[in-house]
């Protein structure tokens, strides 16, 4: 049996009208019901009309208030950047974007109800509600997203700090900080269970593949590590998660690592490689510096005619001339009062 591909959801916008007009005819509704039902009641108790009209009075003043009743169950106000997913009877009709007091068919879905045993927000909810439900109250369960109202402002999720190997095994720590937004509605709300768990998820997944494909430092030639390239990997690491949640119609604005340094079990021995590897490169100049500035002096006093050394002598003075340059610690030259060959 052949497996039917999965067609990703695509969201098209819905057009519904201004709520003022329609409050206004709920209004009007309401108050020719009110008006039926009175009217019946007294012009039966006056007797000019017979039973049988004031019954049909009263029977379309309740059908009225009725259809005022259902009508009401259809306004809602969408906020800058929000959006509502308008659901009918399971058909997907289209989502709104309108801002401002609005009014739809209020047959449409008011938003899934937390389901128990989901994830941990889904869980503390439930736990609430049962709670709730021991002190004698009936337990009613919230609603992830009332009225399927999704907000498509930027959001972020700063990350925990994950304990992952870098590219050459060494353990390392790693944060990092995601600014995301849902850009498609459908498919965050249709294509993924939890779209704001969706992203959790895949982010911390995408950074643990990333500390993974790059060392910490001391890397190759012109290769790319953790501490030395962040604006690199922190692009990597935003291509990876805009792959990764295309499918939940969400797109990252930015992802920036926040925190890296070794694990605590190998910081100290990485300190004192850093710190060792420091030395080196200090030396390397130091002695680089020191054999240029011999090499110029010496050279200094051969073009103008100061002194003639011999190769003993130039062995020597190079000798001390290094020591002078090299050492660590201030050295105190012997003056020499007799002969240079004394």
């Amino acid at each position: 049996m052949t497996e039917q591909p999965v067609v990703p959801s695509r969201e098209r916008e819905l057009r519904v009208m201004s709520g003022w007009p329609m409050l206004a005819a709920v209004i009007v509704i309401f108050l020719a019901a009110l008006a039926l039902l009175i009217t019946a009641g007294v012009l039966a108790d006056r007797g000019q009309i017979g039973n049988g009209a004031a019954v049909a009075m009263v029977a379309i003043g309740i059908l009225l208030l009725l259809l005022d009743t259902v009508l009401s169950f259809g306004f809602f106000a969408l906020e800058p950047n929000e959006t509502r997913v308008c659901v009918l009877f399971g058909a997907y009709k289209g989502t709104v974007r309108q801002t401002g007091f609005r009014w739809a068919n209020p047959f449409y879905s008011n938003g899934p109800t937390v389901k128990p045993g989901g994830d941990s927000g889904t869980r503390e909810a439930a736990a609430a509600a049962a709670a709730v439900g021991k002190k004698g109250q009936p337990a009613r369960l919230p609603k992830k997203y009332p009225r399927y109202k999704i907000s498509v402002r930027a959001r972020t999720f700063n990350g925990p700090k994950l304990k992952v190997n870098d590219r050459r095994g060494n353990p390392v720590e790693i944060a990092a900080v995601v600014v995301w937004r849902v850009k498609d509605t459908a498919q965050a709300v249709f294509d993924v269970e939890d779209f704001e768990q969706y992203v959790e998820t895949q982010s911390e997944t995408a950074l643990r593949h990333l500390a993974s494909s790059y060392a910490y430092d001391h890397g190759e030639e012109n290769e790319i590590t953790l501490r030395s390239n962040v604006d690199e990997v922190s692009q990597a690491l935003k291509a990876e998660l805009e792959q990764r949640l295309a499918r939940a119609g969400v797109v990252v604005e930015e992802a920036r690592l926040t925190h890296l340094a070794y694990a605590p079990e190998i910081a100290q021995a990485m300190l004192r490689r850093q710190q060792a590897e420091a030395v080196i490169d200090a030396r390397q100049k130091i002695v680089h510096g020191a054999v240029s500035m011999v090499q110029m002096a010496l050279n200094e006093l051969t073009e103008k005619g100061v002194v003639e050394l011999d190769p003993e002598r130039k062995a020597a003075m190079v000798s001390n001339l290094m020591v002078v340059l090299c050492g660590e610690s201030e050295v105190h030259p012997v003056i020499n009062t007799g002969t240079l060959y004394a």
